[in-house]
Order: structure tokens, then C-alpha cells, then sequence
């Protein structure tokens, strides 16, 4: 018949446990240390190959999105501050912000990532090729991840920012892509051509009114009402000096 073991073989393997327990903590603990050490090394070789090309960066967007590739494989974020080097180098959230707000009496909120595009390239005259779709989409990924209600959304073949937190349903969007062919609609038009009754046309655009998103024209030249969409309208020359 085995023995049991008594109170102190039981003893003796349970420190025996917290030693082991307490080797693989000290091991894991010096193991995420070095992994940390290696990547602030990294991240600070990543600061330096910017500094040293950052006219590639600025000028090339090819070379650019690779750079914000190998940025992200690290953790690092070009775009995640106001103020130092990488804000200095990319970032142009706070210029995409001051954009949108300028031009918000005109859009509702609502402008065309071209068009945005455009304005910022205007904006940051002494780098006018240096900002591409890719920049602003990543910037505004960014800034909606902080809350600020930015959104790309679509409408046809356009790609339209969101500054406001408006909430367009099918309807709307119908219209939207409907008014990029001359940059507006009437009331017949949009019966006409989706096949809707006249209360449905009329409360889908009253609602793109309130929202800031159309403008009235009673000066048409065939006496009809005109629906005008700035945000699929060029305004180009807005701001442009800002």
C-alpha cells in the first residue's frame, strides 16, 4: 500500500509550484521588456527614416501609403497628434476639419472627397501634389475614431465627407447621385425619374433642405423649382485662400 505524502512533502510541492510560477512571470516579465525596448528603438530608426525622407513622403503618395504601412506594423500614428514631428510631417486632420466647417454654410456638411481634396491641396499651397484621396481617407478615419461624426459615405459614384451627424436614408442617397448629373434636381425630375409619388419626392427634399444639404433656386429658366447640391457641385473657389 503507497504512502500518502504528509503535510510537508505537500508543503514542499506547492513552493515548488509558486517557484516555477514565480521563474515564468520573471521570464515573461523580461521578455515583453526587451520586445518594448526593441520596439521604442524602432519606432525611434522610424523617426529618423522620416526625417531623412520626408520630402519622398510629402511629394510621393506611392511612397507615402508604404510608409504609413510600415507605421502601423508598430503601432505608430502619423496622424494621432496635433503637435510634434509626425504632425508636423502628415498630418492635415486639423486642415480637413477647418475645411468642412468653412464650407458648411454652403454643403449642409456634406462635400465631395475630390472637392475636399482639392480645397486642402489650395490650403497647403507650398505642397499642392503632396496630399492624395488615400491622405484624407486615412485622416478622416482618424478623426472618426475620435468622435467627431466624420464619414465617407457613398452616393453613386461619388465618395461624399460627412461633417455633421445627419443620418441620410436610401431616399436621400437616390437623390444625391441623381443631382451629380447637373447639380440639381426639380421636384418632376425626381418623380419622373425614380418612379416616386409627388409626397415622397417632397419629403425626402424637404428634409435635404432642413439639413442644410440643398439650396432653393425659384430662378430657373423654365419656372421650376431647382434643388441645388453643393456637396456634388463644385465650390472649389470657396475658401480657397483660407
Amino acid at each position: 500500500m503507497r504512502r500518502r505524502p504528509g503535510i510537508g512533502g505537500l508543503q514542499t510541492a506547492a513552493a515548488a509550484r509558486d517557484q516555477y510560477r514565480a521563474l515564468g512571470e520573471n521570464v515573461a516579465k523580461l521578455r515583453t521588456d526587451l520586445m518594448k525596448e526593441q520596439l521604442a528603438t524602432f519606432r525611434s530608426q522610424l523617426e529618423e527614416f522620416a526625417r531623412k525622407h520626408k520630402n519622398d513622403i510629402r511629394k510621393n503618395p506611392s511612397f507615402r501609403s508604404q510608409f504609413h504601412e510600415m507605421c502601423a506594423k508598430v503601432g505608430v500614428d502619423p496622424l494621432a497628434s496635433n503637435k510634434g514631428f509626425w504632425a508636423e510631417l502628415l498630418g492635415i486632420g486639423v486642415q480637413i476639419v477647418e475645411i468642412c466647417l468653412a464650407t458648411r454654410p454652403l454643403n449642409g456638411g456634406l462635400i465631395d472627397l475630390q472637392e475636399l481634396c482639392k480645397l486642402l491641396r489650395q490650403k497647403r499651397k507650398h505642397d499642392r501634389e503632396a496630399v492624395s484621396e488615400d491622405d484624407c481617407l486615412r485622416a478622416i478615419s482618424k478623426l472618426k475614431t475620435l468622435g467627431s461624426g466624420f464619414e465617407v459615405i457613398s452616393a453613386g459614384k461619388k465618395k461624399l465627407v460627412r461633417s455633421v451627424p445627419t443620418e441620410l436614408n436610401k431616399d436621400h442617397n437616390q437623390i444625391l447621385e441623381l443631382a451629380q448629373a447637373q447639380g440639381y434636381v426639380t421636384v418632376d425630375e425626381v418623380e419622373r425619374r425614380l418612379s416616386w409619388t409627388h409626397g415622397r419626392a417632397i419629403d425626402a427634399l424637404d428634409t435635404l433642405l432642413e439639413e442644410g444639404l440643398a439650396m432653393i433656386d425659384d430662378g430657373h429658366r423654365d419656372g421650376k423649382r431647382c434643388y441645388w447640391f453643393p456637396c456634388v457641385s463644385s465650390i472649389s473657389s470657396f475658401g480657397a485662400d483660407n
